[in-house]
């Protein structure tokens, strides 16, 4: 059998609402996913509740083959892969291991338009040592962005600037902080 890690991350279109659904169902059938939610406080008539919410709402992420599509387009609550005209659009590791990290550090995130600006920076220290983002200004605090270009979404998180630096590829633009 082909180890599953040895495919790239793509995108998964769901039906709304079926996020974790389609992921469970994914997971069953042998295949790596990853859906990351986020901690959201939701009030009903009667009581406030916090639940987990997909940080990107309609979409899951799942590694395979791409020559062997159809048990991920079979799956309930799959609308689509991401794709182009050759195929499905491949995400770079780095890319899912940088939302990882932000939804994993325990810090509360929150989604953000996606940047095409920014300064590209990389966290020395803390609970997201080695994440890579671009920082930005936001209400006098600086908040690190970590983006999916495929979806054009982004998910941020308040962090101290004093933890960054600067990495030498991909700055963008440079009065973004």
């Amino acid at each position: 059998m082909i180890d599953a890690h040895a495919f790239p991350w793509y995108a998964i279109r769901l039906r709304s609402n079926f996020e974790r659904r389609a992921t469970d169902i994914l997971d069953e059938k042998g295949f790596t996913t990853f859906l990351p939610v986020t901690r959201a406080r939701r009030k009903w008539s009667d009581r406030v509740k916090e639940i987990d919410v997909p940080v990107f709402s309609g979409y899951t992420f799942c590694k395979f083959d791409r020559a062997h599509r159809l048990p991920i387009l079979t799956t309930p609550g799959v609308v689509s892969i991401l794709e182009s005209t050759t195929g499905p659009i491949p995400i770079p590791e780095d890319e899912i291991e940088g939302v990882r990290r932000l939804v994993n550090s325990g810090l509360p995130i929150g989604a953000y338009p996606f940047l095409q600006a920014g300064e590209s920076v990389i966290v020395e220290r803390g609970p997201l040592a080695g994440t890579e983002g671009e920082i930005i200004s936001l209400k006098n605090k600086y908040r690190l962005v970590v983006s999916v270009s495929l979806l054009q979404r982004s998910v941020s998180v308040e962090i101290d600037r004093d933890c960054v630096r600067p990495t030498s590829s991909r700055i963008r633009h440079p009065h973004a902080a």
